[in-house]
């Protein structure tokens, strides 16, 4: 009898914006039944031991298949997106959320949106996909900060204040190759205000998406863990979007997490977004965070369905290739239920307060 995947709870995923994309409530249906679109769905969940994670809710900017084709070069500079208003912010975030709450609804238990460690492991243990609502771009939320409370209450856990755009809370980096992640200005005034609402809240400060110097200045401003739930190594591959070794350091004297992006963009020392086969990369970037952030600071943070990921990976019922890749490369047990989901979940008890 075969045995079980390993389960794996992942820090990013953008479900949410492909079904969004797709029309909501058809979307919701191809999810459950199993669809060829995207790289997740419950069918293939459950075969590749997909158990839960960050659900992503990226209010979307227009961008034209150039943005992605531009990054199949020998370098790039993308330029930011426009802004979004705080209408349009709302608009996208709302529905993305409607979305995450009637999958939930429609799963008949298949799914549960989890507020709670408790809630996480609760979940797994039943078997359904245990999903935390996360922002990714916080241009929902005014400077007033009150749909940052709504929001919690309605289950948000953990939030990105920008993207790779500007908002009022801060500076985004851009999609640029070969680059250094110190691209502009961090936060502003509204961004301090809202890491200090994070903070009394107890939610996940996400900085994956934000320039090197709004990264010092959350690490100088917030108490809890600093955390990127889907980032790369930058000597690895010097992308814009990928972590320096101080950075590394950082976050490990802070007893954080980084998630490791499948995105072959930050994976490939090129930094092309190729669908080519690359575990054998994938290994180099995790040995790299482990040997700065030790085996207590490493997860995953697959971006599926935002990126273009390694061909071995290409969808959620694969992920047990990567798991077969840690055991050959010398991995034991222990540390892959660490790396699978347990040091996420020790993130999240160490940092959520309710």
């Amino acid at each position: 009898m075969p045995t079980a995947p390993v389960a794996v709870f992942d820090g990013h995923n953008d479900v949410l914006l492909r079904l969004y994309n797709e029309g909501g409530e058809s979307g919701i249906q191809a999810f459950l039944a199993g669809t060829e679109a995207g790289h997740i769905d419950l069918p293939r969940a459950r075969a590749g031991g997909f158990a839960g994670g960050m659900f992503a809710i990226f209010p979307p900017s227009p961008m034209s298949a150039a943005f992605m084709d531009a990054m199949l070069g020998d370098g790039y500079d993308l330029p930011l997106p426009d802004p979004l208003t705080l209408a349009e912010g709302q608009a996208s975030t709302l529905a993305m959320a409607a979305i995450l709450f009637r999958l939930e609804q429609a799963s008949a238990g298949a799914l549960a949106v989890c507020r709670s460690v408790a809630d996480i492991r609760a979940a797994m243990r039943r078997g359904a996909i245990a999903a935390v609502m996360h922002i990714e771009g916080a241009e929902a939320i005014g400077a007033d900060l009150d749909m940052l409370d709504v929001l919690y209450a309605a289950g948000l856990r953990s939030i990105g204040p920008v993207w790779s755009r500007h908002n009022r809370f801060g500076h985004g980096v851009p999609m640029r190759f070969p680059s250094s992640p110190d691209t502009g200005p961090g936060l502003t005034d509204a961004g301090r205000a809202l890491v200090r609402a994070c903070n009394r809240l107890g939610m996940v400060i996400d900085l994956s998406h934000i320039t090197e110097q709004g990264f010092w200045d959350v690490a100088e401003l917030s108490d809890a863990p600093l955390v990127a739930t889907h980032s790369n190594v930058h000597r690895l591959c010097p992308v814009s979007r990928n972590l320096t070794d101080r950075q590394l350091d950082a976050i490990a004297e802070r007893r954080g997490v980084v998630g490791l992006n499948f995105a072959t963009a930050f994976l490939r020392p090129d930094g092309k977004m190729l669908a080519t086969p690359a575990l054998d990369i994938v290994m180099r970037h995790l040995d790299a965070l482990i040997e700065k952030l030790g085996e207590g600071g490493v997860a995953i943070g697959s971006d599926y369905d935002g990126a273009v990921v390694p061909s071995e990976l290409h969808d959620a019922a694969h992920l047990p290739a990567l798991i077969e890749k840690m055991r050959a490369s010398g991995y034991g047990e222990a540390l892959i239920a660490r790396i699978a989901r347990e040091n996420w979940l020790d993130l999240l008890e160490r940092t959520w307060k309710r």
